[in-house]
């Protein structure tokens, strides 16, 4: 089995060296533990003495302000934080964590309208071609040829709503993807999320899911988006498609939610606009030889990111710390890995690779919930670590 190894060609955006990018890394010895961090120059730099957490630095009125005024330690050089971030680690030297920590970790689902519906069209057809195509043909009379412009709530999605339900076809996953309500949930606990270089986990008891390459927002308690990373959102489909009430259940399991490898804040380089026109990639590469290869591309999302994050924190819910948001993902496998018809899902061992040239590249090795490194470091352990290194002020 190869090693999973992590440096800056396969992990930082192709132009990192202008981007600014922030993160955390876990510091050794006995005064050690999480740190937050900016890279500049090359170099990684211990922010904690000004910013014990990343979602008080993102959480202030200006960030990149912050970010390109502060001073710091030296920690060493990307290239051998990056080194050691992979699985041959050295628990003597700092190496990456996910870029969160206080902030919530949501999730938007179904926010790719288009092929949503042709999902429920092919299922509704039962495999048959010629009927997949007369239901789509009153598909297109109602809202016509471009699903991919459908806007959720709009009075198009509406009607589009009538005719899937006079022709039996309606259901709760629709009501999200086109509905004007976006379906939004929590992916992880505070604190959970693994770091690229890091396992990530499928429960055991799954025998049909799949990884999902998403863009993550970062936003602070007040609603405004400060920046971008990727994220794996790791999904049983055979739980959740059992019942929609085993949501929590497919969606937060050990180690089942991956960030990074670090958070790129908007500038003159990179902006919104940037993410929603964002091209994500995914591979993923089996000790059996297997490989598959996908995309999703952000500018065929049916729900702004603007409008998910509002949706997610607005009068009726507040985030105190602010949250990161997987933002969805267009991508969903079909091929079959080992017997026809019964498409893909992973197994233990494969590497899983989400990239974006301007967010760099997220790397994973899957395992069994029960078999990844069991989650020890919680909210109580990271304010007692603070206090005693005495960054709670």
């Amino acid at each position: 089995m190869n090693t999973l190894q992590l440096n800056i060609e396969n992990s930082l955006p192709h132009d990192w060296q202008r981007a600014t990018l922030v993160g955390r890394v876990w510091l050794p010895g006995e005064r050690g533990g999480p740190a937050v961090v900016v890279i500049r120059d090359g170099e990684v730099i211990d922010c904690s003495a000004h910013f014990a957490t990343l979602s008080l630095l993102l959480d202030h009125d200006q960030p990149l302000q912050a970010v390109r005024e502060i001073s710091g330690t030296s920690l060493g050089s990307i290239e051998d934080l990056l080194a050691n971030s992979g699985e041959q680690r050295d628990p003597a030297k700092p190496y990456l964590l996910a870029p969160t920590d206080l902030q919530v970790i949501k999730a938007a689902g179904v926010t790719f309208a288009s092929s949503m519906i042709e999902r429920v069209i092919e299922e509704k057809a039962g495999g048959d071609a010629l009927r997949a195509e007369e239901i789509r043909a009153l598909v297109q009379a109602a809202i016509g040829d471009n699903l991919r412009d459908l806007k959720p709530g709009s009075p198009e999605a509406m009607r589009l709503k009538q005719v899937l339900i006079e022709q039996k076809m309606w259901s709760q996953y629709l009501e999200v993807g086109i509905g004007p309500d976006a379906e939004i949930f929590t992916k992880a606990p505070i604190l959970a999320a693994v770091g690229s270089g890091n396992a990530i986990g499928i429960h055991p008891g799954s025998s049909w899911n799949n990884p999902e390459p998403e863009v993550v927002l970062a936003v602070d308690s007040q609603g405004r988006i400060y920046g971008a990373t990727l994220g794996n959102d790791v999904n049983l489909r055979d739980f959740e498609g059992r019942s929609a009430l085993l949501l929590s259940k497919a969606k937060d399991n050990n180690a089942s939610c991956a960030l990074g490898p670090f958070i790129r804040l908007f500038d003159e380089h990179f902006s919104l606009d940037d993410v929603r026109n964002c091209e994500v990639t995914l591979r993923v590469e089996g000790q059996d030889g297997y490989v598959l290869n996908g995309k999703s591309s952000m500018n065929q999302i049916s729900r702004d990111p603007a409008d998910l994050a509002a949706q997610t924190l607005n009068e009726n819910h507040q985030y105190p710390d602010g949250f990161v948001l997987f933002l969805g993902t267009l991508f969903a496998p079909t091929d079959d890995r080992d017997h026809p018809g019964q498409g893909f899902t992973h197994k233990p061992g494969d590497v899983v690779s989400i990239s974006s040239p301007t967010l760099g590249a997220l790397h994973n090795r899957v395992t069994t919930s029960d078999q990844a490194p069991r989650w020890t470091f919680g909210v109580g352990d990271l304010m007692k670590n603070l206090a005693e290194r005495g960054l709670l002020g």
